[in-house]
């Protein structure tokens, strides 16, 4: 497609959620997909400066920071004159730093070049972009994502039946859960769950029950913690099909949503509130800024810094330990039936207009 006006990428991978998020975004342009393979991250660094010398696009779109893409870009923006413009979900310098900190200094200096000499940026909650125009970026939009699914209030009962008696939850439990990427971080020593686990071992309630619905590198040390509770009183059922997220989340009864309140945690939303909401279920999370601008008196914020820290996993517990099913329903009752900041057409036309308007400047 040489008449495509823009050169698209996403560094997650070819066929990732985040390049049919990018994709979908841009869906009001004529584009080129060039195909990133995380196995082969310098080929595909070099299929992109390919592609961009022949076909000579108005505009090249990063989805992610990933540095040979970045690198791709700043080329093509220096030496040829094609502009760019990246999306992210991350601060990306204090999200190496939680794994790689002696790279962190470095990673800090790329991600302010990559910002500066951007055409614009699209920041997957206002706080990045305003990350981003602190560090030079021209333009930001936000763009917070959207939840792909949904389901009718019976097809949400009809799930939760079905998803309990699959699972084997008893049907009057109370359900802590939790669905998302079970990613182990070896300096914290913590993944997706484990506040879930460490709270529910320090109460005595026997009507608590926990679920965590994802795979990754943690899952293994979730299932060890677990001991004789796995698949009793704390089930882990693995990666599902994403189709069938909302039934798995209708299984629940309170959402949880741990996050750091630091440089990282601080900085993000998670389109799983979306997903949360569309499944009409509470929400439990930290005190970060999106727990108050988006969460109403359908969320609890939890003190503590830290999801993987005593003070937040104490305060979980004894949240779990006086739980009632009264005060859930009076939870699910003020719950949004959608949350402005997740509208898909909303992104897709606040996306549009900054694209055209780097491509065609209004002066």
């Amino acid at each position: 497609m040489k008449d495509a006006e823009i050169l698209v990428f996403a560094t997650k991978g070819t066929r990732s959620n985040e390049e049919a998020r990018i994709l979908k975004l841009l869906q009001n342009f004529k584009f080129q997909v060039v195909p990133f393979d995380r196995t082969d991250k310098f080929k595909s660094f070099i299929s992109i400066i390919r592609q961009a010398l022949q076909t000579k696009p108005r505009l090249v779109v990063m989805e992610g920071t990933g540095v040979l893409g970045g690198v791709a870009c700043l080329l093509l923006q220096w030496f040829f004159g094609i502009p760019y413009i990246f999306s992210s979900g991350d601060a990306i310098a204090p999200f190496i730093n939680l794994n790689y900190p002696l790279l962190a200094p470095i990673v800090s200096v790329y991600e302010q070049i990559l910002c500066y000499f951007c055409a614009g940026f699209i920041g997957w909650t206002p706080y990045l972009v305003g990350r981003a125009l602190t560090y030079g970026a021209p333009k930001g939009v936000t763009a917070a994502g959207w939840a792909y699914f949904s389901r009718t209030t019976e097809q949400l009962a009809n799930s939760r039946v079905h998803i309990r008696q699959q699972l084997g939850i008893p049907h009057d439990a109370l359900v802590f859960g939790l669905l998302g990427s079970i990613a182990w971080n070896r300096q914290f020593q913590y993944c997706y769950g484990y506040e879930l686990v460490k709270a529910f071992q320090k109460i005595n309630s026997k009507n608590i029950a926990i679920l965590v619905v994802g795979d990754g590198s943690g899952l293994a040390y979730l299932k060890e913690l677990a001991g004789k509770d796995l698949g009793n009183r704390i089930f882990l059922p693995g990666n599902v099909p994403y189709e069938q997220v909302l039934d798995y989340m209708a299984a629940m009864d309170v959402a949880s949503l741990p996050q750091s309140v630091d440089a990282v945690g601080s900085f993000r939303y998670t389109t799983k509130l979306s997903e949360y909401v569309a499944a009409k279920l509470p929400v439990v999370t930290s005190q970060i800024p999106m727990a108050y601008d988006i969460g109403g008196d359908w969320v609890w914020r939890l003190p503590g810094a830290k999801p993987w820290e005593d003070s937040y996993i104490d305060a979980l517990a004894n949240l779990m330990q006086k739980i009632t099913d009264k005060e859930i329903k009076t939870k699910k009752k003020v719950i949004p039936e959608r949350l402005a900041d997740f509208e898909e057409e909303q992104q897709i036309l606040r996306v549009t207009n900054l694209v055209a308007e780097i491509i065609n400047p209004i002066y």
